[in-house]
């Protein structure tokens, strides 16, 4: 470890961006399996009441951590848009994103 501060607060955040990075790339795995099975199953790729679901979700989780609401709506939105053009993608669809949430 150094003896820099900001070395060391920097070392850390990209330690867990790294996390964060292989996080995402479980989560996008997972998602295109189920993709794959809605596809399969003639499931709508886009479902709005886990959609809003996941905006309450993260909501309390905001007030609990401290986070910004706005923001993790924001973060959301950007994954949710993702998965749905993977899920488009899997059944030869085109995408365009909806407006935010």
């Amino acid at each position: 470890m150094t003896d820099d501060p900001l070395a060391h607060w920097r070392d850390q955040i990209d330690e867990i961006d790294g996390q964060m990075v292989a996080l995402l790339a479980k989560r996008f795995k997972i998602t295109t399996d189920v993709g794959r099975w809605k596809a399969q199953n003639a499931v709508a790729p886009v479902d709005p009441d886990r959609e809003r679901r996941q905006v309450e979700r993260l909501h309390a989780l905001a007030s609990e951590t401290g986070l910004s609401a706005d923001f993790l709506e924001r973060f959301l939105r950007i994954i949710i848009d993702e998965v749905v053009s993977h899920h488009r993608a899997i059944r030869d669809e085109d995408f365009e994103a909806p407006s935010p949430l």
